[in-house]
């Protein structure tokens, strides 16, 4: 198992990338303009069940199997990228007022797809993680422990930036909050393709 030392400076590397917005925060921040602060929150509890794929996978070693075939990386890659566009042109063309909180359940498995075909955090899962896995230990077990510590600091940063986004756009209630969003997504597709 772990030392408590590898499990905090894991937990520190761990929160210096998760300060850095990637499509999952984006996301989180672009829905949370949207739909409000319960939108946001709720998108953010997806995002967070899509990073518990991602630790199953790598529990299990699907992510060995992707980090071997650079071609399953790049479909995972496009298709959250096609995700994305199409959440765009949608946020764009419907336009008009911000819309109220409702469609949890929609924003809920809208948010667990975004994360699940997010390629910043099965890269994470397949290049970072491993760096803190002792091979003579029981390797799921130290997967599933690190997963875990990875989604739980992930769900505190990823729920700053919803209440951040929701008190910024409560001050900026605007017609056009969906456009903004429509054009984040389709400019989050833009760099996962690229």
């Amino acid at each position: 198992m772990h030392s408590p030392e590898t499990l905090l400076f894991f937990a520190a590397t761990t929160l210096a990338l998760l300060l850095v917005p990637g499509p999952s925060v984006l996301f989180i921040v672009a829905r949370t303009l949207e739909h409000g602060r319960r939108g946001g929150l709720t998108s953010m509890l997806g995002v967070e069940t899509g990073a518990l794929v991602h630790v199953a996978a790598a529990t299990i070693g699907l992510g060995a199997l992707v980090a071997a075939s650079p071609g399953a990386l790049l479909g995972l890659k496009l298709a959250g990228a096609a995700y994305l566009l199409y959440m765009g042109v949608r946020a764009l063309r419907g336009g008009g007022e911000v819309t109220a909180p409702t469609g949890t359940g929609r924003l809920y498995r809208q948010g667990l797809v975004v994360d699940a075909l997010n390629p910043k955090t099965a890269m994470f899962f397949i290049a970072f993680l491993p760096q803190f896995i002792d091979p003579a230990g029981d390797v799921a077990l130290q997967t599933l422990v690190l997963g875990l510590t990875f989604v739980a600091l992930a769900t505190l940063t990823d729920t700053v930036y919803a209440l951040l986004a929701s008190t910024v756009s409560r001050r900026l209630r605007t017609r056009h909050l969906s456009k903004v969003a429509g054009t984040a997504y389709i400019g989050l597709a833009g760099a996962l393709a690229i």
